[in-house]
């Protein structure tokens, strides 16, 4: 299993992924001219819209269900990897592909808003939705959707419920052994899945406006948290900053572990990490109740700033400024470039992070990435949901195939049980089978829509220009010659109705 999971992974994760969504973010950020860098106060005065209605989550909500997809294990243990893998110079190269991709993220989720659709309530779109109504092409849509649902509702959780399994341990120990299926189990593992599954159970049964309110609370407390435990290791050595950012400089190109290594453990851990040009992102931003998709696009992009910017970037300064890493040469395989741990210190996990943060605060460190650890992994387990039943959502609509939703529920909870429960050994590697198949869709996807239609950018310049006359905001997609649009051409119909007879 494992040599078909590394074979499949060579696969996808070839260098022609790799470039392409670097080469995507750039494209996108010369097309918005740099629009992450020029609406940076826009963006952050976005961030507190709160306006929510009874079929749509505020703009806060929806920044934290995608922040709580974007902000999971691969904070923690995702960059521990890069930098063990790929040496320090893979967090420069985290940093570039998050610039970049804030774009991409804006393009996206600009476009998931402008085609969503109102099914049962509540908003619904994505990938999927702007595939078939943008281009027409619904195998490309269903092809996603069915990729979606096997690397969300299969693969996906699998890692960060993994995650949640080994921080209830690193807090509470394994307690007695018990043999199962799946080798010898604490039982305090086990008593940790028991609560699990009952309380993702219960909010993921409540929709998506019990995971948004989970969310909204639960995400910016804990990253607030760890960037804060960050600063004071910053803080207390504040003489080694500039030597730790001079190393990550000049490792980004003449990489310990190889230039291309560097590069490419920086994208693929940062892809994985902010999530942008995935297509996970737009699921949230389709929710959202904004007066404008340009609005939710630029919310977006500042959530790939939150992740890699500062979430991961406090990973990669607690672990490089306390020197608690090794990073392993690719060939000869095993061989340390770098050892300044334990040569059995598991290179794919939270180990450096921990270690970074028991070297300051003790055994306070250890509990403190456990709790980051299971909180940051339960709410992403909860995105990945909303997305699977997103995209089942879609193809029952699509085909009429009435598949009961409580299936994929309980398929998502049995990989979150079989996750928890199983030693990481090849899960990451599945993970990454599930970021990269929806990469190689939507980032190719996005591409075509541009050359075709440029939805995103006529919505960007139609905002821009409506923010320079003062406003009122609003959106008439007819008018930018955006067609299939139809909610919003409902929206503005409903409007002008309701004003005209007002008059």
């Amino acid at each position: 299993m494992q040599q078909l999971v590394n074979t499949i992974n060579g696969i996808i994760w070839s260098e022609a992924l790799i470039y392409l969504c670097l080469g995507a973010g750039l494209f996108y950020s010369i097309m918005t001219r740099f629009a992450q860098v020029r609406h940076f106060k826009e963006m952050c005065k976005l961030l507190f819209n709160n306006t929510s209605s009874d079929k749509g989550i505020s703009s806060f909500q929806a920044l934290a269900v995608s922040l709580s997809g974007r902000v999971g294990v691969g904070n923690i243990a995702g960059v521990a990897a890069a930098i063990g893998f790929g040496g320090p110079g893979a967090v420069f190269w985290m940093w570039v592909v998050a610039f970049l991709g804030a774009s991409t993220a804006y393009a996206e989720s600009t476009l998931g808003q402008v085609y969503k659709v109102e099914e049962n309530g509540q908003y619904r779109g994505g990938p999927a939705y702007y595939f078939e109504r943008c281009l027409g092409w619904r195998w490309l849509a269903v092809l996603f959707a069915v990729s979606a649902i096997i690397g969300c509702g299969i693969f996906l959780p699998g890692v960060q419920a993994n995650a949640v399994g080994n921080a209830v341990t690193q807090v509470f120990g394994d307690g007695n052994m018990v043999t199962t299926s799946f080798g010898e189990v604490g039982t305090n593992k086990l008593a940790a899945l028991a609560l699990i599954l009952i309380v993702l159970a219960f909010i993921i049964f409540g929709g998506i406006k019990r995971i948004a309110n989970f969310t909204q609370i639960v995400v910016p407390f804990m990253a607030l948290g760890y960037i804060v435990m960050a600063l004071i290791i910053v803080f207390l050595n504040l003489d080694k900053v500039p030597g730790v950012f001079g190393l990550i400089l000049s490792d980004a190109f003449t990489a310990q572990a190889g230039f291309g290594a560097a590069i490419g453990w920086g994208v693929k851990r940062g892809i994985y990490s902010n999530e942008a040009g995935q297509g996970t992102g737009p699921h949230a931003a389709a929710a959202a109740e904004v007066e404008h998709p340009a609005q939710q696009g630029l919310v977006q992009a500042f959530s790939v700033y939150v992740d890699t910017l500062f979430v991961c970037t406090a990973t990669a300064l607690m672990i490089l400024i306390t020197q608690q890493y090794n990073v392993v040469g690719e060939l000869p395989a095993g061989e340390f470039i770098v050892q300044n741990v334990a040569a059995d210190t598991v290179i794919g996990s939270a180990a450096f992070t921990q270690m970074a943060l028991n070297s300051v605060f003790g055994n306070f460190g250890q509990i403190f990435v456990g709790l980051a650890l299971f909180f940051f992994a339960f709410t992403t387990i909860l995105a990945y949901y909303y997305i699977t039943e997103t995209n089942v959502a879609y193809l029952n609509r699509l085909f009429n195939n009435k598949l009961p939703l409580i299936v994929f529920k309980i398929v998502l909870m049995a990989m979150v049980a079989y996750g928890t429960v199983n030693a990481a050994g090849y899960v990451w590697d599945i993970g990454d089978i599930g970021v990269g198949l929806m990469a190689w869709i939507n980032v190719l996807g996005i591409l075509v829509i541009f050359f075709l239609h440029k939805p995103a950018i006529l919505c960007l310049k139609d905002y821009e220009e409506q923010k320079k006359a003062g406003g009122p905001i609003s959106f008439d997609p007819v008018k930018l010659g955006i067609k299939n649009a139809t909610f919003w051409e409902q929206r503005l119909a409903k409007s002008q109705a309701e004003q005209k007879g007002s008059d």
